[in-house]
């Protein structure tokens, strides 16, 4: 939940969900608010008019009789009533008596009492938020004296609540809220996928620059960012092709003259000088091999396939076994990978000579993860200080005391190898073991989605 809180989706998600809501409350509010006026404003009028029929229908009634015909008479808010004994004190006409004695005309005498019936007293409860207030509407206490003078009392009185339950508007109003909430996340989700993709898309050109372009959907806009996206793509492809042509045509075209120098070197008779020029063309062949081997790494043209861990990993040590190496394999992975098999044989190979020639001996271990392999190779060398660790990786950066002319060290071993692990969605860290030595670790993921 936090998580998706903490995304643009879930951001976008709340803010609309909450507005969509606060906004509906406040309708409902205002309406709830507006009904009850109505309500109060029509029942005031029709109160007018049944108390001038009532009062009008009782003044024709002998007053022998008014007892009996105002106990059936009475029904509802407008009541007539015999005046009790007990005195109450006049106060200021209001809008209702003024009303009803405009209508009974002067022979009629309305008068307004200062205290108002108990049924007028308002609740101390408050009510809900949707709930209806206590009532606004006309609520009187009047003197009514009559044509023969005798008088009577009007009490015009609140409606009378319902006899069934009170009904619940906040379950009403559920169902309204749980449609507002799919819709709102139906309408996140459609805003959020094309910038989702995007930033998939930005992942995906990250690890593999020829990862098909983007689709050319959906509305003006998205279809614009995908266009320029994939303008942006097509010109850093053409970049790096460009750069790595070069850097393939000037290595290759090195070999040639190389070649005829190391021929023509054997003509030379003082043999000290002989070793030497030897020496230095030998270290400027193996930068060109190595040059070769970083302008493949940024190839990613191989099709990728799947590959047995533990096959791999043995085949290469095995080989550098052959070769001389001190090479250990521990573990055992038991799953296929996704990727390029000349490539990540090479990327393994590099990092197993380097581990032989800075710390003599590479000890391998592979282990399986969630959904990843992890293979882990560690020397038995000085290690490399902490603030060299992400400074190896550099093109041509080496560290003077362990890399030199004699351990045939140009920089570029560990710069292949990243490369080419980051073409399969790998990555490799470089940490000091606590009990020395120089550790590797590769973490491949088993299906990446830009193969």
């Amino acid at each position: 939940m936090k998580a998706f809180l903490g995304s643009m989706t879930g951001r976008v998600f709340m803010v609309l969900l909450l507005g969509v809501v606060a906004s509906a409350a406040l309708t409902q509010w205002l309406a709830v608010g507006e009904r009850q006026r109505a309500i109060e404003q029509y029942r005031d009028y029709h109160a007018v008019e049944r108390a001038e029929q009532l009062v009008m229908s009782t003044d024709m009634v002998p007053l022998t009789s008014r007892a009996a015909y105002l106990k059936v008479a009475n029904k509802g808010s407008v009541r007539l009533e015999l005046r009790p004994d007990a005195e109450h004190a006049a106060g200021a006409p209001t809008e209702f008596s003024t009303a009803l004695q405009a209508k009974l005309g002067e022979t009629f005498k309305v008068t307004a009492l200062a205290q108002p019936p108990l049924a007028c007293v308002k609740p101390k409860k408050a009510p809900g938020l949707f709930s209806p207030k206590p009532w606004g509407g006309t609520c009187e206490n009047l003197d009514v004296r009559m044509q023969d003078g005798h008088m009577l009392r009007l009490l015009v009185l609140p409606p009378r609540q319902p006899a069934f339950a009170e009904h619940n508007d906040w379950m009403t109003l559920l169902p309204f809220l749980i449609s507002i909430a799919i819709l709102a996340y139906l309408v996140t989700r459609m805003t959020m996928r094309p910038l989702k993709q995007l930033a998939q898309a930005a992942k995906d050109l990250g690890n593999d620059i020829n990862h098909p372009p983007l689709a050319l959907t959906g509305a003006s806009e998205i279809r614009q960012a995908s266009a320029a996206f994939n303008a942006m793509q097509a010109r850093i492809r053409q970049h790096i092709f460009q750069r790595t042509q070069m850097l393939a045509a000037i290595t290759h075209d090195l070999q040639t003259p190389l070649t005829r120098l190391r021929l023509r070197l054997e003509k030379v008779a003082d043999s000290d000088l002989h070793e030497r020029l030897v020496g230095d063309l030998s270290a400027m062949q193996s930068m060109v091999k190595e040059g070769l081997d970083l302008a493949r790494s940024m190839d990613s043209t191989e099709a990728m396939q799947a590959l047995d861990v533990d096959s791999l990993l043995d085949s290469v040590c095995s080989d550098a076994a052959d070769a001389g190496q001190n090479v250990t394999l521990e573990g055992h992975a038991g799953m296929a990978l996704m990727g390029r098999p000349i490539a990540m044989r090479r990327c393994l190979v590099n990092l197993i000579d380097n581990a032989v020639k800075y710390g003599q001996h590479a000890q391998v271990t592979v282990e399986r993860l969630a959904g990843a392999a992890r293979i882990r190779i560690r020397d038995g060398g000085p290690g490399i200080a902490p603030d060299q660790l992400a400074k190896v990786f550099e093109p041509f950066y080496r560290i003077e005391t362990s890399r030199s002319r004699e351990s045939g060290g140009t920089g570029l071993g560990l710069t292949i190898a990243r490369n080419i692990a980051e073409q399969h969605g790998a990555t490799v860290l470089l940490s000091n073991h606590v009990d020395g030595g120089l550790e590797v670790t590769l973490v491949v993921p088993q299906y990446y989605a830009g193969k």
